[in-house]
C-alpha cells in the first residue's frame, strides 16, 4: 500500500488522491465475502466501504482509517519505496495512515474466515482526503445507519483517545497605503503592521497556551503558516497576509480564538495609526469529546488490557482528526492506533509488532461489541 501513492490533492494540487489506493484495497477484500462498495465522494476521490454483514439484530461498528497522505517533497526517492528495518516499517504513509486501513482490511479477513458470529455488522471505512477537508468522512458520517465507530490514528497502541482539540485555519489580513519608497509621509506599510500582530500573536501562545495546558489534551496549538505581502523593493506594502492554524479545546470555539485576535487588532490599532486588520477564518473544525461511548469504551479497555497485559492511558491529543466528524453526526466514537514515528516527515515509520497487537485489540473488541 505503501507504493500506491495517494497524496490528496487538496494539499498538493498534483497528487493522484485515493483512486488507486480504493481499487486495491476494493481488490484486496473481494475474496472475503464482505460486501465492498467503491462511492466516489467527489470525481477521483473515493471511500471504500465494507461490510462484513452479521445474523441480525446486533449493532454496526464502524472501523475508520483514511487511504491519503500528505505530500513526500522532502524526500522523493524513498517515500514510495516502504523498507524494513528491525521492527519498523518505513514509508510515506506507513504509519499515517495506511497502518490504519490495513488493521481494519485483516480485522475483516479475519473475522470473515472465523467461525465466530456476529450479530452485528462491522463496517470497514477507508476514507478520502483527511489530510485535506476531511470531505471522506462528512460524506460517510452524513448517510446514517452507524451506531459506533473507532477511528485509526498512528499514536501510541497503549492509549484511548476520548476527545481532542479542534482548529482553525485563518488569514490575517492587515492592509496598508502604497507609496514610493521615499515618501513615509503617504506610505503606510502594511508587513510592519502585520509584524506587530505576529509578535502579539507569540506572546499570546506563550503566556496563555504554554502556561495553561489542557490537563488531557495538552497545549492549544499555535503556529504560522504562511505569509506574502509586498509588491516589490522600493514600494510601501498595502497588503499582507499571514496564514495560522489554531486550537480550540473542548467547550471552546473558534469565535474565542477570533476575539483574541480582535483584541490583539485593537492593541496595535493603538500603537500604528492608520492601522487596519481583518480576519478571515478558511476552515473551522470542532474539538471532538466521546459521548454515548460507554459500551465502546468498555470493550476497548478490556480488549487492549488482555492484548498489552496492562490497562490503557485514557486521554486526549492536541491534535485533530476525523473522529470529531463521526460524533458530531451522534455515532459515539473512540480513537486508537499503533506506534509509529516521523508523520508528515521523512523517514515515518511503524513499528511492526505495535501494529500486530493493535490489529489483535481491534479483532477482539470489534467481535464483543457485535456478538
Amino acid at each position: 500500500m505503501v507504493r500506491i501513492e495517494s497524496v490528496t490533492p487538496w494539499l498538493i494540487p498534483d497528487g493522484s488522491g485515493e483512486k488507486q489506493i480504493a481499487a486495491f484495497i476494493a481488490e484486496w477484500l473481494a475474496d472475503t465475502g464482505a460486501e465492498v462498495e467503491i462511492v466516489e465522494v467527489e470525481p477521483g476521490r473515493p471511500n471504500v466501504l465494507a461490510w462484513l454483514r452479521g445474523t441480525g439484530g446486533g449493532p454496526t461498528l464502524c472501523l475508520n482509517a483514511h487511504s491519503d497522505t500528505v505530500g513526500y517533497a522532502n524526500w522523493p526517492d524513498q517515500a514510495l519505496l516502504p523498507r524494513v528495518e528491525g521492527d519498523r516499517i518505513y514509508g510515506l504513509g506507513a504509519a499515517d495512515d495506511k497502518s490504519g486501513c490495513a488493521a481494519g482490511m485483516l480485522v475483516l479477513r479475519s473475522l470473515a474466515t472465523s467461525r465466530r458470529r456476529l450479530r452485528g455488522d462491522l463496517l470497514v471505512a477507508c476514507v478520502a482526503d483527511e489530510e485535506g477537508v476531511s470531505i471522506g468522512s462528512e460524506h460517510l458520517a452524513q448517510q446514517g445507519g452507524i451506531d459506533a465507530a473507532i477511528v485509526i490514528e498512528p499514536q501510541p497502541t497503549d492509549v484511548l483517545v476520548v476527545e481532542h482539540q479542534g482548529f482553525g485555519w485563518i488569514d490575517l489580513i492587515t492592509h496598508g497605503v502604497a507609496a514610493h519608497g521615499s515618501a513615509p509621509e503617504q506610505g503606510v506599510d502594511a508587513i510592519v503592521q502585520l509584524a506587530e500582530v505576529i509578535t502579539r500573536l507569540h506572546r499570546l501562545d506563550r503566556e496563555a497556551f504554554a502556561r495553561h495546558p489542557s490537563a488531557m489534551n495538552g497545549r492549544t496549538v499555535f503556529h504560522t503558516g504562511t505569509i506574502t505581502g509586498g509588491t516589490d523593493y522600493a514600494t510601501y506594502p498595502n497588503r499582507a497576509t499571514l496564514g495560522i492554524e489554531i486550537g480550540t479545546q473542548p467547550g471552546e470555539h473558534l469565535s474565542d480564538r477570533v476575539a483574541e485576535i480582535e483584541v490583539i487588532f485593537a492593541e496595535v490599532a493603538q500603537a500604528e495609526p492608520g492601522f487596519q486588520g481583518k480576519v478571515v477564518a478558511r476552515l473551522d473544525r470542532e474539538p471532538f469529546k466521546a459521548q454515548g461511548h460507554e459500551r465502546l469504551q468498555e470493550v476497548l479497555v478490556a480488549a487492549m488490557t488482555d492484548v498489552l497485559g496492562r490497562p490503557p492511558k485514557i486521554t486526549g491529543l492536541n491534535a485533530w482528526t476525523d473522529a470529531a466528524l463521526m460524533q458530531a453526526a451522534g455515532i459515539p466514537t473512540l480513537l486508537i492506533g499503533a506506534t509509529g514515528g516521523n508523520f508528515h516527515a521523512p523517514g515515518e515509520w511503524l513499528a511492526i509488532t505495535e501494529f500486530m497487537k493493535l490489529c489483535a485489540i481491534l479483532e477482539q473488541a470489534t467481535a464483543n461489541f457485535l456478538s
